[in-house]
């Protein structure tokens, strides 16, 4: 079990990392004038505490299906390998359905966060 976990954080962590994908500048200032014409600063970071907060949730969401799709297959392992012992099969299905519970509980609060919070702001900001 000790491996299986070791295993999950070291996937978790080269996979689920997410990174942002930032424009190149190739040395003729391309940015910089796009910026001036757009009535920006040449300077002007425009990352916001939604943008940072938005990058983190999804980060997590990442390693919430990492930890999933990792619980699915050692729970697929186990009843593989059971031949026929009922312990290990009870074991297997208990981890598919507290896992599928896990994801359904996030997928609803990542919904509900979605969908309905920018809903509520609209209407309470009139």
């Amino acid at each position: 079990m000790k491996r299986f976990i070791v295993f999950t954080v070291s996937l978790a962590f080269f996979l689920g990392v997410v990174s942002n994908a930032y424009a190149i500048d190739l040395g003729n200032n391309y940015i910089t004038s796009a910026a001036n014409k757009a009535g920006y600063a040449s300077n002007t970071d425009e990352t916001t505490f939604a943008a940072t907060l938005g990058t983190v949730v999804k980060t997590a969401l990442s390693f919430v299906g990492i930890i999933f799709l990792s619980l699915m297959v050692y729970a697929g392992f186990l009843w593989m390998t059971a031949r026929g012992e009922s312990d290990q099969v009870d074991k297997a299905k208990k981890i598919i359905i507290q896992s599928i519970i896990g994801l359904a509980i996030t997928v609803g609060a990542y919904s509900i966060t979605a969908f309905i919070v920018p809903i509520i702001l609209t209407r309470t900001a009139k």
